[in-house]
């Protein structure tokens, strides 16, 4: 892909708005802003290994932590590597850092994402990892 190109400029920053729509979401603990990022058939792993397959079993989940969870809305997400596959599918590498009252930790998502044929952008396969502290 023609990194100099508008159309890689576009898609880089699609890319990144979804993922600003993650955090949006998980800041605001919105099951349903979050799982509207899915692409139908996705596969998500969570940073404790648990594998959910189909947006309906993302979605079980999600209904059931994203309102429950500790973190009081701070929470970041940033961009910090896109490695375009093809140009319908990018691998979007994330640092991500949530801040509770007594606690911080981090997170290091891998997204895989694919491009729809309406040219939106879709999570589709994710291995959301949680980082040691040292």
């Amino acid at each position: 892909m023609n990194t100099e190109s508008t159309a890689y400029a576009a898609d880089i920053e699609a890319v990144k708005q979804v993922v600003a729509t993650v955090e949006h979401s998980q800041q605001h603990k919105d099951p349903d802003e979050f799982l509207a990022l899915f692409h139908p058939d996705a596969v998500w792993t969570t940073a404790h290994g648990k594998v959910l397959i189909g947006l309906d079993a993302i979605s079980e989940f999600t209904r059931k932590v994203l309102p429950a969870a500790n973190w009081d809305g701070k929470v970041s997400y940033e961009v910090v590597h896109v490695l375009f596959i093809r140009p319908d599918v990018a691998a979007v590498k994330v640092r991500q850092r949530y801040l509770t009252p007594d606690d911080e930790s981090e997170g290091a998502p891998l997204y895989v994402m694919t491009k729809q044929d309406d040219g939106r952008w879709l999570l589709t396969a994710c291995q959301n990892t949680g980082v040691l502290a040292d």
